[in-house]
């Protein structure tokens, strides 16, 4: 049985690899086998090692992270991928989440939190650096000006919120069925009416929600 994660470090930062190898490998539960210097580099690795992780720059010189993401996930298809940069941006973590991202982390993160973060992403939860998620949450609330309710969220049935909260842990309609005991078609009606709802139109969009909400904080066993 496998007890180390198996992580590639991505960064342009000779001496900020450095110090994050240090801190990984002195975890009992963490392994450093690959750094790239760009993206390029990244993927070239992600392919051979198929490590379970990858902890990636989103601004490196030739091929960017954000630019390589996509690519990334299909090269090493089982490893997730956690975000580590500079960029403190509601924009930035957008795109990360919705090319494929796991989590994202800011570099002025503690060692403690960075740690954290990476256990969190490798037990299947979303993770979110804690000065991005009001200001996630604020850009996808209805502008208050409108005459909607201030937390649509608690305008859903507790089945709606069921099958929405599955559906950002990255469940299958075919797997939430089987879960609560449901037909496929009425699990994608759930869906879509919390969707309505809550004024989402994507899975990526929900996640965000979701997250904001600090409702993948209790991941629920599969």
């Amino acid at each position: 049985m496998k007890t180390e994660t198996s992580i590639l470090l991505a960064d342009d930062h000779a001496v900020l690899r450095s110090g994050l190898r240090l801190l990984l490998d002195a975890q009992a539960d963490l392994k450093v086998i690959g750094e790239a210097n760009n993206g390029s580099e990244a993927l070239a690795l992600a392919a051979r090692l198929q490590p379970d992780l990858i902890l990636l720059d989103l601004t490196m010189p030739g091929l960017s992270g954000m630019e390589a993401l996509p690519a990334l996930r299909k090269a090493a298809p089982s490893a997730r991928v956690l975000i580590l940069t500079m960029h403190d941006d509601v924009g930035y973590l957008r795109q990360a989440l919705q090319r494929g991202a796991s989590g994202y982390v800011l570099k002025k993160a503690a060692d403690s939190e960075l740690v954290s973060a990476v256990r969190a992403v490798m037990r299947g939860e979303v993770y979110i650096h804690p000065s991005l998620t009001k200001s996630l949450l604020e850009g996808l609330l209805p502008n208050s000006s409108e005459a909607v309710p201030a937390d649509p969220w608690e305008e859903l049935s507790e089945r709606e919120k069921e099958v929405l909260t599955l559906v950002a842990l990255g469940h299958t309609s075919a797997e939430i069925a089987d879960r609560l005991s449901l037909s496929v078609k009425t699990v994608e009606t759930y869906r879509a009416r919390g969707m309505e709802k809550l004024g989402l139109r994507s899975r990526a969009a929900l996640v965000q929600f979701a997250i904001a909400r600090g409702l993948l904080s209790d991941n629920p066993s599969a």
